[in-house]
């Protein structure tokens, strides 16, 4: 995981689509800065192939450059296309480095299930951390479980330094029993004894 990386910005001075339009066809990628009480909501702009090379680095924590100011975040939301390929908008979310903030992160389900189907209640959870240790995902095995197994945010293990900032109660997973499909009979088909009867 790349702890930081500092992006340049440019402002946008016109916010609707077709502006919008041409920032991504000359390689820029569209982007805002949510207020806060230590500044005003910016609509930017950056490279989206810098901005594509971090997220591979796995970084977290941004140093967004606007004009030679630097504005410490980390990412609150991607907006994606409609086929869920492009991002269309990135929302970023002002951070004080070594300050906890709370993120939501991905859950990823290791293993299967020894009997039973595996639900998933949640697949995000929010977690609080000092940004630059936010964790890509978080792991929940359940390989060998069994049926009335239920997994709560408690059964979580965190990595170190990273706490949850949700209600331990929260149900993440259970395994239910699995359903079984009843057979129906093809049309015109009786119960058995009914065949052959004559009048």
């Amino acid at each position: 995981m790349s702890s930081s990386a500092k992006l340049s910005c440019g402002v946008r001075e016109s916010v609707g689509s077709r502006s919008a339009r041409k920032l991504r066809a000359e390689g820029r990628m569209i982007a805002t800065l949510q207020a806060d009480a230590n500044g005003a909501h910016m609509n930017l702009h950056l490279n989206a192939a810098e901005f594509e090379a971090s997220r591979r680095a796995h970084t977290h924590l941004y140093d967004l450059d606007v004009n030679g100011e630097l504005h410490s975040a980390v990412i609150r939301e991607l907006q994606w296309d409609c086929m869920g390929d492009v991002v269309n908008n990135i929302e970023f979310k002002r951070v004080i480095r070594g300050v906890a903030t709370e993120s939501e992160v991905e859950l990823t389900f290791l293993g299967n299930v020894a009997s039973g189907v595996l639900t998933h209640n949640v697949t995000h959870i929010t977690i609080s951390c000092i940004p630059s240790i936010i964790p890509d995902a978080i792991e929940v095995p359940v390989g060998g479980m069994e049926e009335g197994t239920h997994i709560t945010a408690a059964d979580l293990k965190l990595p170190e330094g990273v706490s949850l900032a949700v209600d331990t109660t929260l149900e993440i997973a259970v395994v239910s029993a699995q359903r079984t499909q009843m057979e129906i009979p093809e049309e015109g088909e009786g119960e058995e004894g009914e065949e052959g009867v004559e009048a």
